[in-house]
């Protein structure tokens, strides 16, 4: 063989072998671009939606389902306080004749709520909606009737905003590997590629049968769901209903109280209790009336006080808060806590321009003080009832005070302090009245 033509056999070696590392190199890359898409968010909610959410403040949360028959906790209390194979088959004798949409969005309405959220799938797996996509639901029980369909109607007539909650984990789906809250093992049967196309199939029933303004999602701790199984739905939702909100319990991260550059979701959802002042992110507290989520018999029920101070301090760190009732198994929520709610929309009915449409601050809330604000208005919400003079630390040279006076008009006498602080003197008919409101309108807007 000529040197010549072994040059050239080995020159063109060479270019096979480059053209073949070239090619493995694109494709790796390509690879990697699809997995960066496939775990990417094209846009989240709008700051203008999201501003229209937080104006609110104030919604009924609901947890109901075939479990009341027992009068245990919704999903939770399947395979523990009641036998999986009796909990499943609950809905064989759910016929909650007394069940009234209306009725439900009219005790909303009445408590001053502005939105609503209905458990149409919990942990448990049962569908209040006629489901195409599983024989669990409502239809297939005695009742028969769209539970999920009656209250986005109701809410439409009445004028309150519908929204939905929906779990990303169901022990009921054999697709989905864990089948009860305290066995995690992962069943080898499982098919989580099956049970995301059924959620993406029910959701979108969801979505266009119902047109929700929020959906409120859960069940985001266990093992098999992943991260790029959250951003899927999200852009799945997000490609169905733009504007539609969603939760942040929707990504696998699991502190629900924060939302992060990471979170995937539009606000984050500390539970049972008020979450921390935050001004960086939105932020909804969820909680109950009473101590369980599904109703219990003779389950205690929280004062008109807890219930005003809950939602008061909720708004002053800046939040809102949905409020939770569970209604009984014939379709009733219970009388006493529909006065508890109607007490609360009384308060709201005099007090409402202190909480709906406002920020929280400028101060932190305290003991004896929650502050939110609207413009260049301070609503001071006064807590602790005994207090004769609460001082507030408003600086003298950075927004001059026009006036004080409590929200019923009547006029607030307050002093300077040494420190350039203000103290206000409490009139001594507000302390007899439940968490009474002190504005101090200020020179210009309050900007924090």
């Amino acid at each position: 063989m000529s040197l010549n033509l072994k040059r050239t056999i080995i020159v063109n070696d060479i270019k096979y072998v480059t053209s073949i590392i070239l090619l493995f190199l694109f494709a790796k890359s390509s690879y990697a671009q699809h997995l960066d898409d496939e775990l990417n968010i094209p846009f989240k909610t709008s700051k203008e939606v999201m501003d229209d959410f937080m104006d609110q403040r104030f919604g009924m949360f609901i947890h109901w389902g075939p479990v009341t028959l027992r009068g245990t906790e919704i999903g939770w209390s399947r395979a523990r306080d009641v036998p999986a194979q009796e909990y499943d088959r609950l809905y064989e004798e759910f016929d909650p004749s007394l069940f009234d949409a209306n009725q439900w969005v009219k005790t909303a309405k009445d408590a001053g709520m502005k939105y609503l959220t209905i458990t149409a799938k919990h942990h448990d797996g049962f569908c209040l909606w006629p489901t195409a996509y599983s024989d669990y639901n409502i239809m297939n029980s005695p009742f028969k009737v769209d539970v999920v369909g009656e209250l986005a109607r109701a809410c439409r007539e009445q004028g309150i905003k519908f929204c939905i909650y929906f779990t990303v984990l169901d022990w009921h789906d054999p697709h989905y590997p864990i089948h009860s809250p305290d066995k995690q093992d992962e069943d080898p049967k499982a098919n989580m590629r099956l049970f995301v196309n059924t959620m993406k199939n029910q959701l979108k029933e969801l979505v266009t049968n119902y047109d929700p303004y929020m959906l409120w999602f859960d069940g985001n701790w266990e093992k098999p769901w992943k991260r790029a199984y959250a951003v899927e739905i999200y852009n799945f939702l997000k490609k169905l209903k733009p504007d539609v909100i969603v939760n942040n319990r929707i990504g696998a991260d699991h502190d629900h109280q924060l939302l992060t550059d990471q979170s995937i979701g539009d606000y984050a959802t500390p539970e049972q209790k008020i979450g921390e002042f935050r001004l960086d992110f939105p932020w909804e507290t969820c909680m109950t009336i009473c101590n369980q989520w599904a109703w219990k018999p003779n389950d205690p029920m929280k004062s008109l006080e807890q219930c005003v101070q809950t939602l008061v301090r909720t708004a002053g760190g800046n939040g809102n808060l949905l409020f939770n009732v569970g209604p009984m198994l014939d379709g009733r929520i219970e009388k006493r806590q529909i006065v508890r709610l109607r007490e609360m929309g009384q308060w709201l009915t005099k007090n409402g321009e202190s909480i709906y449409g406002t920020r929280g601050g400028p101060f932190k809330p305290t003991d004896d003080y929650v502050t939110t604000r609207k413009g260049n208005k301070i609503y001071v919400h006064v807590l602790d009832s005994t207090l004769n003079d609460l001082p507030l630390p408003i600086a003298k040279d950075k927004n001059k005070i026009k006036r004080v006076y409590m929200l019923d008009g009547e006029k607030v006498d307050f002093q300077r302090a040494y420190n350039e602080g203000v103290n206000l003197k409490i009139p001594a008919n507000a302390k007899n009245t439940l968490c009474p409101v002190i504005v101090i309108e200020m020179q210009n807007p309050i900007n924090i």
